[in-house]
This record gives C-alpha cells, sequence and structure tokens, in this order.
C-alpha cells in the first residue's frame, strides 16, 4: 500500500451451474492464485457460488443451504489471506432471497451487501426469484454473527484513510442513481462490482464506457468482474468481461469469452487528492452508511501498471496528430483574439533558430491567417549576439522568409558591449550577468520595434522553462502575450514536427527538419568551433524528465519520493537511479526558488490540464520553502 497504490483483481472463475461444490473449489483456487499475485482486493463475479443462471433452482432449498455453507468454507478459506475478497452469492434472509456480495477478510465475512436494482427486462427476470435489498443498511445476526446487510456498506482500511470499499452489483450501475453515487460521497474511493452481464452486439464497447464514466464521475477506482464461461447458453452467452478503471481511464480489461483474472493497481491517494482540487465532487453532510473496518499488511506494492515516460504527449501517432492540431489551434485563437481586442497591426517574435521561438512564429502566423491578415504584419526579428551559430542564424531567416513574415535583424553585440562598459563589467567574465545583459537586450529590441510597428511582443518560453525558472527575469521571461506559457518542452518539439509533417512547403519542411535537429541553447556563450558551446540539458537536465516530474507533481500532487518510485519505472533503460534522482532534487529547488518569475507571468492561453499561470491553476508564495519536499525526497536517496 506505500504511496497508496492497492494491487486489485477482477476474477472470471471456472463453474457449473448449480454444482456449488464444483464452483467453491474454483472460488478457492482463484483466492490462492491472486493473493499469492498480491492483490489486496479481489472480486468475484455476480451469484458465482452457484452460477447466475440457476433460474428457478433459486427456490430450491438444496442449492441455498448448499450456497450458504460454501459462503462460510471460502471464508474460513481467507484466512491467513491478506486481502478483502467479493463473491457473489444468493441468501435467504427473513423469508426473502437476496442477490448479495460477500465481503470476506481473514476468515471472516465481514458485511454482505445487497443489490438494490433487480432488471426484470428482456433476458433477464431477476425479479421471479429475488427482493430488491432494504432501503438502508442494517445489522442482522448472520449464523450467529453480528453483520451489516444492505446497501452501499463502507468498508475501510484503518491505517490508510484514502482505502474505503464499497459494492454494488451489476445492474446497480446501469441505474439512474447508482448506490456507487452515495457511497463515493461518503469516502468510498473503490467501488468493487460483482456482475452478470450477458454478451450481445455493441454491449463490451457500451459496458466500457460506463464503468469509464462511473469510475470518471465519482472520482474512483471501479473494478468489475463480470460472469463467464460456465454459465448457461440456452439462451444467452456470457464472455467474462473484466474491467478495471480509474477516474475515467480503463488500466486492465480482460479478452473475453476466455475465463481469465485482471490485475492493476489502483492509485487511492490519486484519487484523494483529486477529490480534494475538484470542488463540484462533494462528499455528504449527513453521514449515515454502515463502516466496517479492515485492515491490510503495510507493504510496497510491485507495481504493474504502466507511467509513460512522456506524459504529455499521446503514445498513439493518430491520438498525437489529433493533439497537436488542437494545441496549435487553442494557441493561435487565443492569440488570435489578444491581437484583434488590441488592434495591433503587427506581431513582433523574436527568432533564434530554436524550438520554442520557432513554435511561437508558426503560431503567429496561424493566428493572423484566421485574421485575414497578411503576413507580413509579422516582424520576425533575428538579434544575432556572442553565442549564435551560423546554422541557427540561416534556419530563423529562412524560416520567416518561408512563412512570409518580414524579417528584421538587429545585432546586439555592440549594444551589450556598451553596457558592460556602462556597468563595469569584463567582457571576459562569463558569468550570469553577462548571459543575461543579451537577454534583456534583445527583450528591448523587441519591445521597441512594437512600439515602432504599431504591434505587440510575442513571448516564446515554454511551461518546462518556467517551472524550472529557466529564463531571465525582464528578458525572454516578459512578453505582450506568451503563446507557450502552457506547453511543455517534451510536447514543443511533437508541435513543430507535426507542422513539419503537414506542410506543404519543402523548404519550410526541410527548415523544421533542421531546427528539431539542433541542440536546445540559449546561445548566451561564445560557440566552439562554430558549434553550439551552451546545452541547456547539460545545466538544467533532461526536460523529459522535469517535464515528467513537473506532471506528476502539479497534477496529482504526488511527493517527491513517489515521483521518483514511478520515474525510476518509467525511465528504465534510459535513465540510471542516479541521474533521476539528482534531477528532481534539482527540479524541486528550482521550482520553489524560481515562483517570483511565474508570479508575474504575461497572458498565455491554457491548452492543458498542467498550467503555472498565476491567475489560474497555480497559486504559490515565492518565498515558499522546499525542505520537506527533499527532506521526503532524501528517505530514497540510492
Amino acid at each position: 500500500m506505500k504511496h497508496g497504490f492497492i494491487k486489485t483483481a477482477a476474477v472470471t472463475p471456472d463453474i457449473r451451474v448449480a454444482d456449488v461444490a464444483y464452483n467453491t473449489e474454483s472460488i478457492c483456487r482463484k483466492i490462492d492464485e491472486t493473493t499469492a499475485a498480491g492483490a489486496k482486493i479481489v472480486v468475484f463475479p455476480e451469484l458465482c457460488i452457484t452460477g447466475y443462471t440457476c433460474g428457478d433452482l433459486f427456490t430450491q432449498e438444496v442449492l441455498l443451504r448448499d450456497a450458504r455453507k460454501s459462503l462460510h468454507r471460502i471464508a474460513e478459506y481467507t484466512k491467513g489471506k491478506d486481502a478483502l475478497i467479493f463473491v457473489g452469492v444468493p441468501l435467504a434472509i427473513d423469508g426473502e432471497l437476496y442477490n448479495v456480495a460477500a465481503a470476506l477478510h481473514r476468515g471472516e465475512i465481514l458485511g454482505l451487501t445487497t443489490k438494490t436494482f433487480l432488471p426484470n427486462y428482456g433476458e433477464f427476470y431477476e425479479m421471479r426469484q429475488f427482493r430488491p435489498g432494504p432501503e438502508t443498511a442494517r445489522y442482522l445476526m448472520f449464523d450467529g454473527k453480528r453483520t451489516p446487510f444492505g446497501p452501499q456498506l463502507l468498508f475501510a482500511e484503518e491505517h490508510l484513510d484514502a482505502l474505503v470499499v464499497s459494492a454494488e452489483i451489476c445492474e446497480d450501475v446501469w441505474s439512474p442513481i447508482p448506490p456507487s453515487i452515495q457511497a463515493a460521497r461518503e469516502g468510498a474511493t473503490i467501488i468493487v462490482n460483482c456482475s452478470a452481464s450477458d454478451e450481445t452486439i455493441g454491449k463490451a464497447a457500451y459496458r466500457t464506457s460506463l464503468i469509464e464514466g462511473q469510475s470518471a464521475r465519482l472520482i474512483c477506482g471501479y473494478v468489475y468482474a463480470n460472469a463467464g464461461e460456465g454459465e448457461s447458453t440456452t439462451d444467452v452467452v456470457f464472455g467474462g468481461h473484466n474491467i478495471i478503471a480509474e477516474n475515467g481511464t480503463t488500466l486492465a480489461a480482460a479478452k473475453r469469452f476466455q475465463n481469465d483474472g485482471i490485475y492493476t493497481e489502483i492509485d487511492v491517494k490519486r484519487l484523494d487528492s483529486e477529490r480534494r482540487k475538484n470542488t463540484t465532487f462533494q462528499p455528504a453532510k449527513d453521514r449515515f452508511l454502515i463502516r466496517v473496518p479492515f485492515s491490510l499488511e503495510e507493504e510496497e506494492t510491485r507495481l504493474s501498471r504502466n507511467f509513460p515516460s512522456r506524459p504529455f504527449v499521446p503514445g498513439n501517432e493518430m491520438e498525437r496528430k489529433e493533439r497537436c492540431e488542437e494545441i496549435l489551434t487553442i494557441q493561435a485563437m487565443g492569440l488570435k483574439k489578444r491581437l484583434a481586442h488590441t488592434h495591433a497591426k503587427s506581431a513582433v517574435v523574436g527568432i533564434s533558430g530554436g524550438l520554442d521561438s520557432t513554435l511561437a512564429l508558426l503560431v503567429t502566423a496561424k493566428a493572423f491567417d484566421a485574421l485575414s491578415m497578411d503576413r507580413s504584419g509579422i516582424t520576425a526579428v533575428t538579434m544575432p549576439c556572442f553565442g549564435t551559430t551560423d546554422r541557427t542564424y540561416q534556419n530563423a531567416c529562412k524560416m520567416a522568409k518561408k512563412l512570409g513574415a518580414d524579417l528584421k535583424e538587429v545585432p546586439i553585440a555592440a549594444s551589450v558591449t556598451q553596457h558592460f562598459q556602462d556597468i563595469g563589467h569584463d567582457p571576459e567574465d562569463h558569468s550570469v550577468t553577462y548571459e543575461n545583459a543579451q537577454a534583456r537586450e534583445r527583450t528591448q529590441v523587441l519591445m521597441d520595434i512594437a512600439n515602432q510597428t504599431g504591434g505587440m511582443v510575442i513571448g516564446t518560453g515554454d511551461m518546462s522553462e518556467l517551472a524550472l525558472g529557466w529564463a531571465t527575469y525582464n528578458g525572454d521571461h516578459m512578453s505582450m502575450y506568451g503563446v507557450n506559457a502552457s506547453v511543455p518542452k517534451t510536447l514543443v518539439r511533437h508541435l513543430v514536427s507535426y507542422y513539419a509533417d503537414t506542410c506543404e512547403d519543402q523548404e519550410l519542411r526541410e527548415v523544421l527538419l533542421d531546427v528539431l535537429d539542433t541542440p536546445v541553447s540559449p546561445e548566451l556563450l561564445p560557440p566552439k568551433d562554430g558549434e553550439i558551446a551552451q546545452k541547456t540539458e547539460d545545466l538544467v537536465g533532461p526536460y523529459e524528465l522535469h517535464d515528467f516530474y513537473l506532471y506528476y507533481f502539479l497534477r496529482f500532487g504526488y511527493e517527491p519520493a513517489k515521483i521518483y518510485r514511478l520515474a525510476r519505472k518509467a525511465f528504465k533503460g534510459e535513465y540510471d537511479d542516479e541521474t533521476i534522482y539528482h534531477w528532481l532534487s534539482t527540479f524541486c529547488r528550482r521550482f520553489f526558488t524560481q515562483q517570483f518569475k511565474r508570479s508575474c507571468l504575461p497572458d498565455g492561453p491554457k491548452v492543458g490540464t498542467v498550467a503555472l499561470s498565476p491567475r489560474g491553476d497555480w497559486r504559490m508564495p515565492s518565498d515558499a520553502c522546499v525542505t520537506a519536499w527533499l527532506a521526503d525526497l532524501e528517505k530514497v536517496k540510492p
């Protein structure tokens, strides 16, 4: 359970209709299998002890008696098993027959959750044998023990507040107001469903969307175990379509028509964090559901689920293309509005031949097209100085010309040299003063040209640089509208690549491809043998690592030790543990110390779920201490 990861399993055992003894053995074998695999929450299908398709055999005392005995036998079998296990069983209580999901733990029957909504349409006729569960839960004497009975029971882990489990049964989740809604409002972070849903054309896709939707709506994990082969095929076929979802995303799904178990880890601390942030998720003010305590051994769950190393970039090519087109449009539409509102006659973009300024120029061209403005109104300014290489200079010039912008060259070496004389700085001293003087001179040039042309300066800095404070305060940090402000560096590359792949101009495409092949650099130090001498990622660290850290730090509020754990898995074979740890430590320190630069950011469009605008997504005092975060990271130092 370390870091909130709970391994869950949804299992379809082999069964025979009405053969309780056979089914019991099969369920016990699966319990062995799932617990040996480390599963802590194990879910079996609806009425699996008898089989769902027994029909009027459910009225037979022999079947009901054997099912009850089997439930106790399976409960006894869970002794010594460190898991909360749900099995479906028919139970006669007070003269009525109920469809029940029994919660078993360490030899005990913790609770009996009843089915609330009984389908009685089409191929289903449950109301012929069963009764809906009571409206509210209560305690009853079940075979000599006081046992919770009814809907929406909550099973709360004693040592991990974020782990609260509640069950519902099949049709319950298909109803207009599923029981899981109230359970989630009272704290359930994992909903389990013991189900028997038959297969018809298109139903699998609908079932998947239903479970994903419910997990998203309730910000919960959802473990759905479905009946499969072994049920009667007199009229219907069951496919064993098991699904485990988390907050709208399917983490694992079984292949249909082959009884199997699926496993994955649900991150209950992530869900807890999401609920705290989401003000539309309203916890119940009056709590009336029965809470049943249970405990699991604390251990480090072996992770089987994958965490993409580039979380901002879709792995699927088609999805990635769609995402790129959407982001470029959002950026351009944001700029379009600002240009129209300010009655700007021009847009001024400082171009370096690097990725960020390239993307800003492409977005500006797209915005001008949307406004039906001639692209000659775009002033693309190249400002060569001490660190400019011929490669980046030529690419910047070619790109501006191919896009139809007005190219303006303003060499700044003389003015920067004069500035060094004015402040008494030795030009041979290549310290931060040497570098930042160039960045601030460039910003002054851009601002003044904007005044000359009746335009506005378009910012080029991206979100990764903002997170690290990798910008010169009142230099490239400042603009009149920052189109890349919420685009991480790993995504900038794909946006430029997408534009290159889709543009019709072959010469422009070749320039963009060369930009993509150029090392990321601010080019503030003199070149060595004509090549770039200053590579950003050598100084601040690999951007793919920083973007990974940024995503999990901001999106889910993960602690550094947890981010380190996930990064080790995501970047295995790409970066060693020491490298991951070193740059994560750097990220934490820089993120805290550089907030003052983010506190006065120019306006810019939000394009994704993670953003750093001080007016929107991230409000943080500039003098907040990083001590606790570094202390957390120190615990896992390799």
